[in-house]
């Protein structure tokens, strides 16, 4: 079984377009949630809902990065995922390192290409107007991932996961595998979701689990969560070819577990996150003795957030009120099937750094949940291993463990 490790990172957020500069924003503590501005098709832009903030990716031009026939085939969450697989590639040199019917393409995307589905539809209720006849390839899920593969010359396996919010990381887990067993010599893996049109807006207004104001994840206050949008990759290779090569290394990943709660579409249940956590440190050969810091699913509501804090409960009994945690999401948003590959970048950030990220915006956690909450600013760490949580709606479970590389 070969060990495997990060090589490559690329990305497209609310908090930077840029590795450097959501790295930057990730350690500042600077969130990139703002005021929702012009929706497209909705009455004077304005989505009518009774929040007034998401997390939006302002800085991205297509123009800059894609051809125009590119641009007109795909749907912004693929332009999200083109861009940022290069970016993540160019990095780790993959193409120059690894065949490319050795490497593996695999993506998380929950909502497919939900702004151009919306727009065709409505243009077909109310006009009874053909529809374009790039519709389905801008709207399929796993355009992105085709788009890569086209776009890198890629032949190797390839595919999209859309298990919900944990789309992405189950996408990095089955990826890590795969290089593990030496199915593939490396792979792209991650998420990618530009889910941000009038439909969505509303349709998640009508669940009440939305911030009125914007996500304080594990705050005594809390209220909701923020919805965003974003893309992020990493490349996955073994070590022996990384040494072989002296490239960079950011992180080792260890462990994948997942598990589904088999219980309620949209109430979690404490178990079956905490299996998908003892599983990932089974996988990683670790015991939860081991673990010096937590990224959590964190949406900010408050089912999510006490079900998680119990969870860890449960895998790390009297040590749970001791392990550093932070959620991301108080920065760039609750991007769905992509959530899970931003949180794993910051994660692994974390790790190569020795800084482990505030949970922006907080500053009364809630003592019931008994947690060790990273607020204020960035704390110091050593050499440490790391979960990864992804907890999704329909009680899909998924975990990676990472390990600091020294």
């Amino acid at each position: 079984m070969n060990r495997v490790v990060v090589t490559g990172l690329g990305c497209i957020t609310p908090i930077g377009t840029s590795v450097s500069e959501f790295r930057d924003s990730l350690f500042a503590g600077k969130s990139g949630i703002a005021p929702i501005i012009h929706v497209p098709d909705a009455p004077d832009g304005n989505p009518g809902v009774r929040y007034s903030q998401a997390a939006q990716v302002f800085d991205f031009d297509p123009t800059t990065h894609l051809d125009s026939g590119v641009i007109a085939a795909a749907n912004r969450n693929t332009h999200f995922a083109i861009v940022a697989a290069r970016q993540a590639a160019r990095q780790a040199g993959l193409m120059e390192h690894h065949q490319p019917g050795d490497i593996a393409i695999i993506m998380g995307c929950a909502c497919g290409g939900r702004s151009s589905e919306e727009s065709e539809v409505k243009n077909l209720y109310t006009r009874n107007a053909r529809a374009h006849p790039l519709t389905i390839v801008r709207t399929m899920s796993s355009a992105g991932a085709s788009n890569i593969s086209i776009d890198l010359k890629i032949t190797g396996p390839t595919l999209d996961i859309s298990t919900a919010c944990a789309s992405a990381t189950h996408a990095i887990g089955l990826a890590f595998h795969m290089v593990r067993s030496g199915m593939s010599t490396a792979a792209l893996a991650g998420g990618h979701e530009a889910p941000l049109s009038w439909g969505f807006y509303r349709a998640w207004d009508s669940m009440r689990v939305v911030s009125p104001t914007r996500c304080r994840p594990f705050a005594a206050d809390r209220d909701g969560m923020t919805l965003g949008e974003g893309a992020a990759m990493l490349v996955l290779e073994s070590l022996e070819s990384a040494q072989a090569r002296n490239a960079t290394i950011f992180a080792e990943i260890v462990g994948f577990g997942m598990s589904a709660d088999a219980n309620h579409i949209t109430q979690p249940q404490a178990e079956g996150a905490a299996s998908a956590m003892r599983k990932a440190l089974s996988d990683a050969g670790a015991s939860p003795h081991e673990v010096g810091y937590i990224n959590a699913h964190g949406t900010g509501t408050q089912a999510n957030d006490a079900t998680e804090a119990e969870a860890i409960h449960k895998v790390f009994g009297e040590r749970a009120g001791h392990i550093p945690l932070s959620s991301t999401k108080a920065l760039h948003g609750h991007s769905i099937g992509a959530s899970g590959a931003l949180e794993a970048l910051a994660t692994t950030l974390a790790l190569h750094e020795g800084r482990l990220p505030q949970t922006a915006g907080v500053d009364n956690p809630d003592p019931s949940l008994d947690i060790d909450l990273i607020i204020d600013e960035p704390r110091t760490t050593g050499p440490t291993l790391a979960l990864s949580n992804s907890l999704a709606f329909g009680g899909l479970n998924a975990v990676i463990a990472l390990k600091t590389w020294k």
